[in-house]
């Protein structure tokens, strides 16, 4: 019972999916991911102390600047010293906030020699996947095609309207390169747990890049409305160990 107790106490349950009635951030998954998170929760912490101490000011203002608390009006209008200080003292927020983004933006955009490279290509409705780095006997590239799953094929635990067919299997502790085209229309490939979000536009290439820390199933969806089946070509990303990863890889070739 109480190595039961402990087991429990250590467990953790991590949020790779979206809850119903969620507000918050899903579990990062990134280096990437977590420097969002730590960035939103620091700029949380300017904006409640601005708002306590701009309603501090307004209370204030309201409660002594009247007829009834100050019938005999001052007759100053500037003050040299406040208008310094609600000047100052903004700008030097903003630069706090600026510093931490402008350095999350760039390694955002950083690239990272990839050991791994796949191009996704968006279509209505479903998303194709080629790993680059792979061929088969007949020497083409290692590719899939990736739709929703039917609701009335979805095992006990998947969840509805995000499970698909085949999933994207990459390795952990792995630099990722992922390219995104689109065929018809713009979509966009993003996955909140891993903190990439990029555009597919045809007849262009663009690309984003990841490392994932840990295993898991991690679940995204087309961002850019494209057409009326828009909310029905989910992403799922399964990051195995590199173990397991070579097996796919072998097991996908050979089939």
């Amino acid at each position: 019972m109480k190595f039961f107790f402990f087991s429990f106490i250590n467990y953790k349950v991590l949020n790779d999916a979206a809850r119903p009635w969620q507000i918050g951030f899903q579990d990062p998954a990134t280096p990437i991911m977590e420097g969002i998170v730590n960035l939103h929760h620091d700029i949380i912490f300017f904006l409640i102390i601005i708002i306590i101490f701009v309603s501090w000011i307004l209370f204030r203002t309201l409660f002594l600047f009247n007829s009834k608390t100050n019938p005999v009006a001052y007759n100053f209008s500037h003050g040299t010293f406040i208008e310094l200080l609600w000047t100052l003292t903004p700008s030097l927020v903003l630069i706090g906030i600026a510093v931490p983004s402008f350095a999350l933006l760039y390694s955002i955009d950083e690239i990272i020699d990839p050991a791994i490279t796949i191009k996704a290509v968006g279509r209505q409705w479903y998303w194709s996947y080629e790993y680059s780095d792979y061929v088969n006997e007949e020497n083409e590239f290692l590719a899939f095609d990736s739709y929703i799953l039917p609701e009335e094929d979805l095992e006990l635990g998947q969840f509805r309207l995000l499970e698909v067919d085949n999933r994207i299997i990459i390795p952990v502790n792995t630099h990722i390169r992922i390219i995104v085209t689109g065929a018809d229309v713009i979509h966009s490939w993003a996955v909140p747990s891993l903190g990439v979000k990029c555009d597919a536009i045809p007849g262009r290439l663009n690309q984003i890049s990841f490392f994932i820390k840990r295993e898991g199933i991690y679940y995204g969806q087309c961002s850019e409305i494209c057409g009326v089946n828009h909310g029905f070509i989910p992403i799922v990303i399964e990051a195995v160990s590199f173990d397991d990863y070579i097996r796919w890889v072998q097991n996908k070739i050979l089939d």
